[in-house]
């Protein structure tokens, strides 16, 4: 007959249940509070339920909904120039039905309407002649240097279907309806993708210069997407800063794409990143990871834990974003207190002890501790932003185009998105007129 359990026997069966009740917890919790796009780098699209609408990163401010005061409105103006007047005068009087032919009508009122005439293409004819000289010489003209067929669409047309695709991120099927109902060309799907591999030739000087702009920069923010092309997955990358964007595709998401598109890496730049493992073994001057990647993690650790280290954390990652936007010029070239005191801070926070069942937040912190230099370095650097939003928006017209027109259906495909997308965000970030830029890609850009 088995004997009873003695106390000794009874204390490891405990043991044994508050184990599994702390694992069944810790489960419990990760299943509860799932990664999303506002507490992980995780995309909207990855979402597997909308997240709560309180989880937003930004802080509620003072300020009321809509324009702000000193807010410039935009309403339409009446012109001082017209291209057409209708005038509608009265030839008989409403009330005892006189003839008013012969009397004098005064202006009563005038208004405006701004229209677009009737779109029709025009069908250019180019000829070159030539004559004979005294001296028994030939001499012929040239047609431009844009001219290059017998029958061949212009560049208005070559710069509008570019601007449809790239900027507009049109379907070819939309884009060859739109040419057939609005502007009465029968352009078809092949004819729209041949135009745009011919554009994307003749973009590629100023892509090439777009790149040389980014080797010299002194700040890049990076980031990185997948994209189907084919059935396959791919991805694109980009580098840009306030002036420039460079989109590179490329099939693999390793340092492989990095080292090949700057071979030299990027000695002058810092750059700014969410962390991806890549992007640190990029040579590059300094590099700083993004504060809105920190602050929807620390979100998530909050949600499984509820501790007060990522409070902190948060809290003091805000204030030294807010420390940032109160720096001057000449606040980077001198020792500054303030920095010291939030790097001190953060010291004691990468340093300090946390519960030994609080795993996620234990290796967020030892992540951290190993690139403590990355975390505040944008309050020693005037150009350097704390978050890469700049990265994501860019990056982000990529799955535009994507939920619009869906994959890219060739490798070529996806390389003449990359360069005339690099050239539309980089002109748009100059101020320039995109279409107008495109037009005179299409005039002077050769093939």
């Amino acid at each position: 007959m088995d004997s009873k359990p003695g106390f000794e026997d009874l204390l490891v069966v405990i043991k044994n249940l508050e184990a599994k009740v702390a694992r069944l917890e810790e489960e419990l919790a990760f299943y509860k509070n799932r990664k999303n796009s506002n507490n992980s780098h995780l995309a909207p699209s990855k979402d597997e339920n909308r997240p709560v609408r309180n989880q937003s990163l930004r802080l509620p401010s003072e300020k009321k909904p809509g324009g702000q005061p000193g807010h410039d409105g935009k309403t339409l103006e009446v012109s001082l120039e017209v291209d057409k007047v209708i005038q509608h005068i009265p030839l008989f009087c409403h009330c005892c039905g006189k003839d008013l032919s012969d009397t004098a009508e005064v202006l009563s009122e005038k208004r405006q309407v701004i229209d677009i005439p009737p779109i029709k293409a025009e069908r250019i004819e180019h000829q070159i002649f030539s004559k004979t000289c005294s001296c028994g010489h030939v001499t012929q003209s040239q047609f431009p240097q844009h001219i290059k067929s017998s029958v061949q669409y212009g560049s208005n047309v070559e710069a509008l279907i570019a601007y449809m695709y790239a900027r507009q991120y049109l379907p070819f099927n939309r884009m060859k309806e739109f040419f057939s109902d609005v502007m009465g060309l029968p352009v078809s799907e092949g004819g729209i993708y041949h135009i745009l591999q011919r554009f994307a030739q003749k973009s590629l000087p100023v892509y090439l210069q777009i790149k040389e702009r980014i080797e010299d920069a002194a700040f890049l923010g990076t980031d990185e997407t997948g994209m189907k092309v084919n059935t396959k997955k791919h991805w694109f990358w980009t580098w840009q800063n306030k002036e420039l964007t460079f989109i590179v595709h490329s099939d693999n998401r390793g340092i492989a794409t990095i080292n090949t598109t700057f071979e030299k890496g990027l000695p002058n730049a810092v750059l700014q990143h969410d962390r991806w493992a890549s992007h640190f073994q990029c040579e590059a001057r300094h590099h700083q990871i993004c504060m809105a990647h920190i602050l929807r993690e620390l979100n998530y650790i909050n949600e499984l834990y509820h501790c007060d280290w990522s409070e902190q954390f948060k809290a003091l990652v805000r204030g030294a974003i807010q420390l940032k936007n109160k720096l001057t010029a000449t606040d980077y070239g001198n020792e500054n207190i303030d920095s010291e005191t939030f790097e001190k801070n953060l010291d004691s926070l990468l340093n300090a002890t946390l519960p030994v069942n609080h795993k996620k937040a234990n290796t967020l912190q030892k992540k951290l501790r190993k690139i403590k230099d990355c975390i505040f370095y944008f309050l020693h650097h005037p150009k350097v932003p704390p978050d890469n939003n700049g990265s994501e928006r860019a990056i982000r017209n990529v799955k535009v185009k994507q939920k619009i027109s869906g994959q890219f259906k060739s490798v070529k495909g996806a390389e003449c998105f990359a360069i005339i997308r690099s050239v539309i965000d980089t002109t748009n970030k100059s101020g320039q007129n995109i279409f107008n830029a495109l037009r005179l890609i299409a005039i002077f850009g050769t093939v």
